[in-house]
């Protein structure tokens, strides 16, 4: 297919919420062409990414490193456990080399909410910053994917009745899809656990009972119970989650024929969903997955695009 690259231009990537409208659409787009075989320039010589995850990750890790190959990009290789980080230096220092040694890109994953903020801001630190995910802040390569995960399917976001059921509270998924989708003219609603709510999500979507709400819904997007920011305060909820709040094969067949469902992995099997359901016909999860390299590749091509303009 034709040589298609990206016209947005990033200098980071740490959250949707700075992109326009149109940008998160061209994005969408650029990675729905990716997907369909379109050919991407591959990077300058010497361009080089590191991965530095501070969190467990399979998906988003690993699909960063397959973008980064596919572009071309050499990536540096980086394991905290025998890294400096052991000895006491911080993230901020970490970045510092990295950009002092010739990283041009640095993917991001780590505990401290927004911990961006101080890398994007600092004069001596040249590397671009993709967010991989900010504590239970936001996790925009997920969202983007999971954008194009949904236009994919319909072909439009306005009107659409998406569901965001579970952990809400602890999501940093939860908090990027439900500000994205509303901006992009979705309805939103949401369910789960009423103590994993928030008043703050008031101004999304309306709270819907789960009976209530698989009967009308496009899309239903399950979120992981997320049992490491819990520990004990929910081991009785887990015990009964997917008969209150989870989408078991009762509630499955009551959805709409055309209706898909999503998660963004991993899944707990048999808490959030059934696991007969995990692969069924409506299930977009393995997409998701797939989705997620040609999201990443077509926000690395605007991070390489933004700084060939630069430079």
């Amino acid at each position: 297919m034709t040589d298609m690259s990206t016209s947005i231009l990033l200098d980071h990537f740490v959250s949707v919420e700075d992109l326009t409208n149109d940008e998160v659409l061209q994005l969408i787009k650029r990675a729905s062409q990716l997907k369909k075989g379109s050919v991407s320039p591959k990077a300058n010589p010497n361009l080089y990414a590191v991965n530095l995850f501070f969190e467990n990750s399979t998906r988003t890790h690993k699909s960063f490193e397959m973008a980064e190959k596919k572009l071309g990009i050499d990536i540096i290789d980086f394991e905290p456990s025998t890294s400096s980080i052991k000895k006491g230096e911080s993230l901020y220092d970490t970045v510092l080399t990295m950009s002092a040694i010739g990283t041009d890109i640095a993917v991001i994953r780590d505990s401290k909410e927004s911990f961006y903020t101080e890398l994007i801001n600092s004069p001596s630190i040249n590397c671009s910053i993709i967010n991989g995910g900010d504590g239970t802040g936001q996790h925009p390569s997920q969202c983007l994917l999971d954008l194009m995960t949904i236009y994919e399917e319909y072909g439009y976001f306005k009107g659409l009745k998406i569901a965001i059921v579970g952990d809400l509270k602890h999501s940093r998924v939860a908090k990027s899809n439900m500000h994205m989708l509303k901006r992009l003219g979705a309805e939103v609603l949401l369910s789960g656990p009423a103590e994993w709510m928030e008043e703050t999500f008031d101004q999304y979507g309306q709270y819907v009972e789960m009976d209530d709400l698989v009967t009308q819904v496009d899309v239903i997007m399950l979120l992981r119970v997320q049992h490491e920011r819990h520990q004990s305060t929910h081991a009785s909820l887990i015990d009964t989650y997917l008969d209150k709040y989870g989408l078991n094969e009762t509630r499955e067949k009551k959805m709409k024929p055309t209706a898909i469902l999503m998660h963004p992995a991993p899944v707990n099997r048999d808490v959030e969903l059934q696991s007969s359901l995990v692969e069924c016909d409506r299930s977009r999860i393995v997409t998701q997955m797939s989705n997620g390299v040609y999201a990443r590749m077509a926000i690395l091509e605007a991070i390489i695009a933004g700084r060939n303009k630069a430079g």
